[in-house]
């Protein structure tokens, strides 16, 4: 009787092991996106208040050249961490960067972008966070390389780093010209 007790106890011990080697052993930038590949969602966001560009829909992408978009929020923590990177990004890329403000009050995105810094030519308001969940986002920040012709190319989970940049973002952004 008392070996079967000790079974589920043993089972939850392995179980709760694999769990923990995930956590601490798993690279969270290195998650799977089904969306590679594949054309941009059906979408259409309406600016966020009070900034002076337009919002993001499927139509802006596909027109030739690429564009990186970063799904970000106000809130978010690590993505002011990247925010400079981004900015800095802007300078290097040539390219456009769109914006994906995720559930996020208008007030505090434009703080967000006037204190940090504003690299985005577009900046889409996901208020409901409907459009970020059809792109794939696991959490913010993420950053997506999309090809001239409208398919999402790369996938960056969590916050850009200058080493990010470097090693995966340019590279993906030249291969996707």
């Amino acid at each position: 009787m008392k070996l079967t007790a000790l079974i589920p106890a043993g089972i939850f011990v392995v179980l709760a092991g694999f769990f923990l080697m995930a956590i601490f052993r798993g690279d969270p930038s290195r998650l799977p996106s089904a969306l590679i590949g594949r054309a941009v969602p059906e979408f259409s966001l309406q600016p966020v208040d009070g900034l002076d560009r337009p919002g993001i829909a499927t139509a802006d992408f596909g027109l030739g050249k690429p564009v990186i978009v970063n799904v970000f929020a106000s809130w978010c923590v690590p993505c002011r961490e990247e925010h400079p990177v981004i900015v800095a990004l802007k300078a290097r890329a040539g390219v456009p960067i769109y914006g994906i403000n995720y559930k996020d009050g208008a007030e505090p995105a434009r703080r967000f972008l006037r204190e940090l810094g504003d690299p985005f030519d577009r900046v889409g308001a996901d208020t409901a966070g409907r459009v970020s969940i059809d792109w794939g986002v696991y959490g913010v920040p993420e950053t997506y390389i999309v090809d001239g012709k409208g398919r999402i190319a790369y996938k960056q989970v969590g916050p850009l780093t200058p080493e990010i940049v470097e090693e995966r973002i340019l590279p993906a952004l030249r291969a996707a010209e």
